[in-house]
């Protein structure tokens, strides 16, 4: 039990936490206000308003530069995380997202025309990237939570 307690006062590990936790619930709400339906998934899932992925790297980051330093390896690397894994959110996983979405409607087009062709069993997913404003309102909420830890 001691290790969990040290976890959990280590405030680099839970700035990230919280930043990631409240980009999802926020991310939840806004869905829930969109559709008129509660969908436990978005509690876990990824891509939507705000970036939970930025939020959870930029809170690292941004505590890591208040309690460790500027010049600290801590703040160096969680930046350098926090630059990839925002690069990579709005680069390769957004495009991923939109071509999930292509193949799914090039799936429903042969499964429509062709009896003899076999549908895959699910569509693919096609949330998993994030627009630019996705990502910064993701790293405004993490630089926010970082803070506030």
């Amino acid at each position: 039990m001691p290790y969990l307690q040290e976890l959990l006062n280590n405030k680099m590990f839970m700035a990230a936490v919280l930043g990631w936790a409240s980009a999802q619930i926020i991310k939840t709400i806004i869905n829930l206000m969109m559709t008129k339906k509660f969908d436990p998934g978005r509690l876990v899932g990824s891509g939507g308003m705000p970036s939970s992925h930025s939020a959870f790297v930029t809170g690292l980051a941004v505590s890591a530069f208040i309690h460790e330093g500027a010049a600290s390896p801590a703040f160096a690397i969680s930046f350098v995380l926090a630059f990839v894994v925002m690069y990579d959110a709005m680069g390769v996983r957004f495009e991923t997202g939109k071509q999930a979405e292509l193949l799914n409607q090039i799936t429903e087009i042969f499964s429509a025309n062709y009896a003899d062709f076999d549908t895959p069993e699910k569509r693919l997913k096609v949330l998993v990237g994030h627009t630019p404003l996705q990502v910064a309102f993701g790293c405004l909420l993490g630089i926010i939570i970082g803070i506030l830890v």
